[in-house]
């Protein structure tokens, strides 16, 4: 029998008052139950928010390095089971071993960050217009935080909205994806046993269209923090902002990689190939389109087909270079544009294939998917795909190459391969994008730096990470004092 995990409301685990429960699959083999997790209803969403608002005050006054104690712990406890959460994480989203291991490591170290950035939170002090009063500033909680997450990073994008969230002083809801609960269930586990007090974070599994409403709309929460879709995204973001919430939705994307007639082609396949399919492209960074000058786009194209057809697809827990799609629905949006870009006339020149002999037979399998001779207008150079799918553009110059690139709704991740240093500048400085890379991959972040997009990739109020997570999550409070 599967583990029955419970909701975390208030210090205590809860069955949900539904009764009801759903199940979570293994994508690479669909005959195995990972866990079992709560169907929750609005009410238990509003007893998860109530148990949160009642523990405000106490965790507000809590000082910043005993709050921060209590996150140590939390990556310590993290970091000894690293493992055992590597092995769920691959077995409930599919990743493979070593994509879910750099996953986990960077929760633990996010952990890590924030525990040593909540002694440092206070303020700045400012020289008065007089004399005998002192002026300065002081960053306060803004109460309580709604933070719904995605599937595609179970653990990492919930550890770098909570940990910020509870070092600033704030208490917390999550609601998790329901496709990948079970490492951010571990997460809120570690927590537990770290000492956090009850009611300052809380966990409720269960569909968007059940919980997600409490989440934006009670008057009990302050803030609220999203990743996913666009349109859902975008939805959140009204919802919350009709009660003045503060909100950030990290949303899509359509990342573009230009490849210059200066760049090694080995070098940029490498680059192109890492960003489009690692993590079965299954990354709001992906690279999903790869824009390539015409001098070398044909020995750039016959490159990259052979990178794609040398991936090996397999069960992430034998660490193969590609992993399956999360669930039966995104495989067959996946599937789906493949088909798109065929009717639209795109030239297949690698995968497009389901896989579904042997090892395949139940799981979520596609092969790594490159079209050429991709025109602009063409659905697969403009939506977001979300799976292994590059779509290459031929242009004839730099500046046409940043002219496509920024050609999209989206503007998120965007890179150049180049060893002209004007067209790296020139790209670093022009492009529409809110993360932009120079000979590298679109996908991978550093934790201590921000991240978020432009356009429909995001609502661009606060960036996530770094300083700017604490940011997001603090309001500033200036005081005139007299004496």
């Amino acid at each position: 029998m599967p583990t029955a995990h419970r909701n975390y409301v208030d210090g205590e685990w809860v069955e949900s008052r539904s009764g009801e429960t759903f199940e979570v699959l293994n994508p690479a083999n669909t005959t195995e139950v990972v866990g079992e997790f709560q169907s929750s209803t609005t009410e238990d969403a509003e007893a998860a928010v109530e148990a949160a608002v009642a523990a405000q005050d106490e965790w507000a006054s809590t000082p910043g390095p005993a709050r921060g104690a209590i996150l140590k712990e939390t990556a310590q406890i993290l970091e000894d089971q690293k493992e055992d959460l590597t092995e769920t994480l691959t077995q409930e989203e599919g990743k493979t071993l070593s994509e879910a291991g750099g996953e986990v490591q960077r929760a633990i170290d996010i952990f890590y960050y924030y525990a040593q950035k909540a002694s440092d939170l206070g303020g700045t002090v400012k020289s008065p217009s007089g004399e005998d009063k002192n002026l300065y500033t002081k960053k306060e909680p803004l109460g309580t935080a709604a933070l719904i997450t995605p599937w595609n990073y179970p653990i990492a994008i919930p550890a770098w909205k909570l940990a910020p969230a509870l070092a600033a002083g704030n208490t917390t809801v999550l609601k998790p994806a329901s496709a990948a609960p079970t490492v951010s269930w571990k997460l809120l586990e570690a927590l537990d046993e770290a000492g956090l007090p009850d009611g300052v974070a809380n966990y409720v599994t269960g569909s968007g269209s059940e919980v997600g409403g409490v989440l934006t709309d009670h008057e009990g929460v302050d803030a609220v923090s999203f990743t996913g879709s666009t349109q859902v995204g975008t939805a959140v973001a009204q919802a919350a902002a009709d009660d003045l919430k503060r909100v950030q939705c990290e949303m899509g994307g359509k990342n573009p990689t230009v490849v210059m007639p200066s760049a090694d082609v080995d070098e940029a396949v490498d680059i192109v190939g890492a960003g489009a399919f690692g993590t079965t492209g299954q990354s709001c960074t992906a690279a999903s389109r790869a824009i390539v000058h015409e001098d070398i786009y044909d020995e750039f194209v016959a490159a990259i087909a052979d990178y794609a057809e040398t991936i090996e697809v397999g069960p992430g827990t034998d660490d193969p270079d590609m992993g399956p799609h999360v669930t039966e629905s995104e495989l067959e949006g996946s599937l789906e544009y493949i088909d798109v870009a065929e009717g639209e006339g795109a030239e297949l020149v690698a995968g497009g294939e389901r896989l579904t002999e042997g090892e395949y037979a139940d799981g979520y399998y596609v092969e790594p998917t490159v079209f050429a001779d991709v025109d602009n207008d063409m659905r697969i150079a403009q939506e977001e795909v979300f799976g292994p799918v590059l779509a290459v553009l031929k242009v004839s110059s730099f500046e046409e190459g940043l002219e496509l690139a920024n050609d999209v709704d989206y503007g998120l991740s965007a890179s150049i391969v180049t060893d002209d240093l004007t067209e790296a500048n020139q790209f670093a400085e022009n492009v529409e994008a809110g993360v932009a890379k120079v000979n590298e991959k679109t996908t991978g972040l550093e934790l201590h730096v921000p991240f978020g997009g432009y356009k429909e990739s995001s609502t661009d109020t606060y960036r996530e990470q770094g300083d700017a997570g604490l940011d997001f999550f603090t309001s500033t409070k200036t005081v005139y004092m007299n004496y």
